[in-house]
């Protein structure tokens, strides 16, 4: 009996186009730049406030 499931590494083509399918883009988290943007912003404040007090 022959089998009807292609195996895609069957031949160089088909394991080509099974490899670099697209696989859906997850989506990014943008909770590290929010982070990111209010470390500096309250770095910035700290170097103002030393720099007023001085």
């Amino acid at each position: 009996m022959s089998e009807n499931r292609v195996d895609p590494s069957g031949n160089t083509e088909q394991f080509r186009a099974f490899v670099e399918s697209p696989e859906p883009a997850a989506k990014k988290s943008r909770l590290p730049l929010i982070l990111i943007g209010v470390a500096v912003l309250a770095v910035a404040i700290v170097i103002v406030a030393l720099a007023v007090m001085s």
